[in-house]
């Protein structure tokens, strides 16, 4: 199988002040045959909300943990759908 993962964030604002962002990680998958033809493929995508406190270093904090909370989320939701891709084989 082969995975390619993005990740971008998204800024909500109110007021012109961030308050608020989101975190979008999407992946991709492509199960292969033995003789390398593609047997499935499929794309899935997570968002993850994070307050921004006007402390700097909370700040990274609060991004750092959302990116890993909406790696974490990808990766089953990736695993779910191969898993579902192989069952339907």
């Amino acid at each position: 199988a082969r995975v390619e993962v993005t990740a971008s964030i998204q800024r909500t604002t109110e007021d012109e002040e961030p308050t608020a962002k989101t975190v979008t990680m999407s992946g991709r998958y492509s199960l292969l045959a033995a003789d390398g033809t593609e047997i499935a493929s499929g794309r899935r995508q997570i968002a993850s909300s994070y307050d921004v406190p006007s402390q700097e270093f909370a700040a990274l904090r609060a991004e750092r943990d959302a990116q890993d909370r909406a790696a974490r989320e990808l990766a089953e939701l990736l695993r779910l759908a191969v898993a579902q891709d192989i069952a339907a084989r």
